[in-house]
């Protein structure tokens, strides 16, 4: 028996490198548990998942747990009429088990989302007409994480003896075959609108690792709603659904998490372990599909392997373009970095970036979700966790894992896995695979050899950011943070000892909040969004309801109903702006936001503490304490920064020991910067609608440009008090962090 060193980010450890190799999972370091199961499958793109999910969960006779980051009511387990008898949507199939089978239970638990996902959501998944239907299916939103964090496991668990881990969210705009046709006409979501195709994988596993997965199942609901769910005593019938085959049989499956520290237990940081491990470990290949690539610590891992003369050749595939302009510009720029400190790094050209490209998409690209990683013919983990820090971190994650340890069945089970993933991005067939393997045998000449420049493939590219935004935007440590972010923290940039707010923060939140109308306002001149409504049609009809008897008054008791219906306050200032004009409107948005908070004030007074602290959460209220402390120049920087929607903020404040004047006077300056620059914003896009010329223009970027050079200025400032500070060393009496 002979051993290699093989160097990780934390030190060495030696790999076996005979037949027999040592097992890379180890229990309370990079696992949670290695438990047996006699049937493993992967299921590749959600038509597979959510055909075998769909028999599988007809079959249940106990419990059904079904975990996710989004659920909705309204997504379909199949694209066509379903054959079973049972309802298409997934609350009125779920509540039809439970019609059909007495005693079963479900709980579904999804993540109390952030309001800047709201858009993207079911509106009001928890009201109960959603997925209250019957008594014995319980639907809650898991918001019981540290600030900043998510709950990210998807996981489906039945009767503790099948059980589902992977990437896929049972959610609208997921479904989508191994073909992801351009043109596929069932790709469309509850209402009609198509999407772009969709690329995700999903194991299901049987036996003691179904049962483990059920215990983790039950204990997130106990962490997340305080109650102990019911857990089958006894194994129930067999529920592994009959049109799928496993991939392998009698296999041992590693279970690693994330989760976050809280004040009660420490964080588990299992998968970032797992990961660090395996690519440390791998001799040949490495090939990864996922959604994101922001995380320093796997840049490092990859660059330090990359650095040796015989180091594995490094396959990712990911999206060409990240979802959305805000995430472009967090984990887009993140990823740009980090591809170009590994092209430093690259000095024996074996780190490549794929993209699916599939004929007839023009613009869009392949959304490749999945999170997966197979080393050599080693070892494979597929789960929910993204080569982010977040889930490295911060997020609740779980991913399952696979590993040869020198049994050829089991590796070439493996190979088979990494091969069928090949074979869809790249349309071609396992035995021309293999030949490509064979005559290439380092995984990128073959990849190489294997691309078509039209038709489907894999195409290679290379990320890039405009220098000024990359200098612009904060470090990874901001965008995509591995620790609980701090509140008290935040709260005291605006509240130092002289309680007065941090200007430089102010700032920054208001070029964020141009720099996103403006992109909204963009978009909708200059993309397709214009096809569906000409603006300057839209901007005269809202400019005449100024001429409607008693307008000021309806946008009045407008702000009231939406400060108590959660509509967000950013979209009234906005409306009332367009109706009444930069000044006179301006005006009324400050007075309906004071009007509205002095409504959602009184409702959380009349509700009492108790009530509203349950909707606050622990975050929440322990700033509302604070608030009661500082009075207005507290609520000036709750108004800043944004910790809460405005509605509940209100309801939480109306709670605590604050005084209504000082609710009031705080709301109204610390609204105030936004309403102003959102007037003069708004003002200046309805001019250059109205007489599109070079003088409204530059208008228009002077507006974008004075407060973004403000900012800059503010922030460069306060680094060099910083470095300055830490020339100086700690001052007397002053605590080394």
């Amino acid at each position: 028996m002979s051993a290699r060193p093989v160097r990780n980010l934390r030190g060495i450890y030696f790999a076996m490198t005979n037949d027999a190799q040592a097992s890379l999972l180890r229990p309370g370091r990079n696992c949670w548990r290695v438990e047996p199961c006699a049937r493993f499958a992967m299921l590749v793109d959600a038509d597979a998942y959510f055909t075998a999910l769909r028999e599988a969960l007809a079959r249940a006779r106990q419990t059904i747990f079904i975990l996710g980051w989004d659920i909705d009511s309204r997504m379909r387990l199949t694209s066509g009429a379903p054959d079973d008898g049972l309802p298409v949507e997934l609350r009125n199939f779920l509540n039809a088990l439970c019609e059909r089978r007495r005693g079963l239970r479900i709980y579904v638990l999804s993540w109390d989302f952030a309001m800047v996902f709201a858009f993207e959501r079911e509106f009001l998944p928890a009201a109960r007409q959603h997925w209250q239907a019957h008594g014995r299916l319980s639907f809650r939103l898991d918001g019981n994480h540290p600030a900043g964090a998510s709950h990210h496991q998807k996981v489906v668990v039945i009767d503790h003896c099948l059980a589902f881990a992977g990437g896929l969210d049972l959610t609208i705009r997921r479904w989508d075959t191994p073909d992801h046709r351009a043109d596929e006409p069932r790709r469309t979501d509850p209402d009609g609108r198509p999407y772009a195709p969709f690329h995700d994988v999903q194991c299901m596993v049987d036996g003691a690792a179904a049962r483990a997965l059920g215990d983790l199942a039950a204990e997130r609901w106990l962490h997340a709603t305080g109650r102990h769910p019911r857990v089958p005593a006894v194994p129930a019938a067999d529920a592994w659904p009959a049109r799928v085959s496993p991939d392998i049989t009698d296999v041992r499956v590693g279970i690693s998490r994330t989760y976050p520290a809280s004040d009660v237990a420490r964080a588990i940081c299992e998968i970032r372990e797992l990961y660090t491990d395996a690519i440390a470990a791998a001799q040949d290949s490495l090939y990864l599909e996922n959604q994101y690539f922001s995380s320093g610590l796997i840049a490092d891992a990859f660059a330090s392997r990359l650095r040796e003369p015989a180091g594995p050749d490094i396959a990712l595939v990911s999206r060409r373009t990240e979802s959305g302009w805000l995430e472009e510009a967090s984990m887009g720029v993140l990823r740009a970095r980090l591809c170009r400190g590994l092209r430093a790094a690259d000095s024996h050209a074996r780190f490549q970036l794929y993209c699916p490209e599939v004929p007839g998409l023009r613009n869009a690209c392949v959304n490749v979700h999945s999170k997966v990683m197979i080393v050599d013919d080693r070892l494979i983990t597929v789960g929910s966790a993204n080569l982010s820090n977040r889930s490295f971190g911060l997020d609740t994650e779980c991913n399952l894992v696979i590993e040869s340890n020198g049994d050829a069945r089991v590796a070439a089970s493996i190979r088979a896995m990494r091969e069928r993933l090949l074979c869809e991005h790249l349309a071609v067939t396992p035995e021309v695979l293999r030949q490509a393997m064979a005559m290439h045998p380092r995984l990128n000449d073959a990849l190489r050899a294997l691309h078509r420049p039209a038709g489907r493939t894999l195409e290679p590219f290379t990320p890039s950011v405009p220098e000024d935004v990359d200098a612009a935007l904060p470090d990874a440590m901001l965008l995509d943070p591995m620790e609980p972010i701090d509140s008290e923290q935040v709260m005291a940039e605006f509240i130092g000892h002289e309680a007065r707010p941090h200007a430089a923060s102010r700032v920054a939140l208001l070029v964020a909040f141009v720099l996103m109308l403006a992109g909204v306002m963009f978009a909708w001149r200059y993309t397709p969004l214009r096809e569906w409504a000409d603006f300057r049609h839209l901007l005269a009809l809202v400019e005449r309801v100024d001429e409607m008897p008693l307008a000021p008054l309806v946008l009045m008791c407008a702000y009231v109903v939406g400060a108590l219906t959660m509509v967000p306050v950013t979209l009234l200032i906005v409306v009332t702006v367009l109706v009444f004009g930069p000044l006179y409107g301006g005006a009324m948005a400050l007075a309906g936001t004071v009007l509205g908070t002095a409504a959602g004030y009184t409702v959380g007074r009349l509700l009492g503490r108790d009530t509203v602290q349950r909707f606050g959460g622990r975050r929440l209220n322990r700033l509302s304490q604070r608030v009661g402390q500082h009075g207005v120049l507290a609520m000036v920087a709750l108004r800043l920064v944004p910790v809460a929607p405005f509605t509940l903020v209100n309801l939480v404040v109306g709670a605590s020991r604050i005084r209504l004047r000082d609710c009031l006077l705080g709301t109204a300056i610390g609204m105030s910067p936004g309403i102003i620059v959102s007037a003069s914003l708004v003002d200046r896009i309805a001019a250059v609608a109205r007489n599109p010329g070079v003088p409204t223009f530059a208008l228009l970027v002077l507006v974008l440009l004075l407060p973004a050079g403000l900012w800059l200025a503010l922030r460069r400032r306060r680094e060099r008090r910083r470095r300055a500070r830490h020339a100086r060393g700690p001052a007397s009496g002053e605590r080394t962090r």
